[in-house]
């Protein structure tokens, strides 16, 4: 019951957060350095690009821009 539970909990929060990375490409690039990717991995990474994209945001409107550059990252 409790895996139901924590079922449902994760595919609430991952429905909130829309995928913005390539799962298949990721896992290319680490297994190309020898490594092996956690289930949790591709979340985590997703999480952390939307973190940097909405910082780049902000920062773009801080600076009295609409356009996020480069240099917002």
């Amino acid at each position: 019951m409790a895996k139901k539970a924590k079922k449902k909990a994760a595919a609430k929060k991952s429905a909130t957060m829309e995928t913005l990375i390539v799962g298949s490409k990721v896992k290319g690039v680490i297994k190309g350095n020898g490594c092996m990717t956690s289930g949790e991995l591709l979340e985590a990474l997703n999480a952390k690009v939307h973190e940097l994209l909405n910082g780049a945001c902000a920062r773009a409107s801080a600076n009295k821009r609409s356009t996020v550059r480069a240099q917002d990252i």
